[in-house]
């Protein structure tokens, strides 16, 4: 499976996190490709794009402030599939690229994204009481895969507090 380029820039309003891009975004080269993950609709609702973004036009979003890159970059099926390894070594990367980049809020997209990166074994969605890089505000919002069985109206929710955070 192919790998998916980061949208990533310096002083982003907001870098969005994932676990891995999936087999679908592997195959189409973009973020968030899955038919029935939600977080292009999620943005466009909480008003955080315009208009409801389509995977390939995720490069578009460096427009409006916002980023995309993931703890892991090789592709998989499932989050299952990602080794302990591969954690510890992503978990450093993305340190790197948030000290190196300094987004205002770093947003993972799923609970366990964010256990993975601060080690953390209670987290709920959010804002973070504590951040993993000073300077940067640590936020959590449910997983937008069309596998997490959370209403679209209380994901909605975390996405406009995200908004409100701005």
């Amino acid at each position: 499976m192919n790998q998916v380029t980061d949208i990533i820039d310096h002083n982003l309003k907001i870098l969005f996190i994932g676990f891995n891009p999936g087999r679908r975004s592997a195959e189409t080269g973009h973020h968030f490709a899955g038919h029935s993950n939600k977080f292009w609709r999620l943005l466009a609702a909480a008003g955080l794009t315009p208009y409801q973004f389509k995977p390939e036009e995720d490069s578009k979003l460096l427009t409006v402030g916002i980023g995309i890159t993931n703890i892991v970059a090789r592709p998989s099926r499932a989050a299952e599939e990602i080794t302990k390894e591969e954690y510890r070594a992503g978990r450093e990367i993305l340190k790197e690229k948030l000290i190196a980049y300094k987004p205002q809020i770093a947003c993972f997209a799923g609970v366990g994204v964010y256990k993975e990166f601060a080690g953390r074994t209670r987290v709920t969605c959010g804002m973070q009481p504590i951040s993993v890089i000073s300077g940067v505000t640590d936020f959590v919002v449910p997983s937008p895969s069309g596998l997490t069985r959370i209403l679209f109206n209380d994901q909605l929710a975390y996405y406009q507090e995200l908004v409100q955070l701005l």
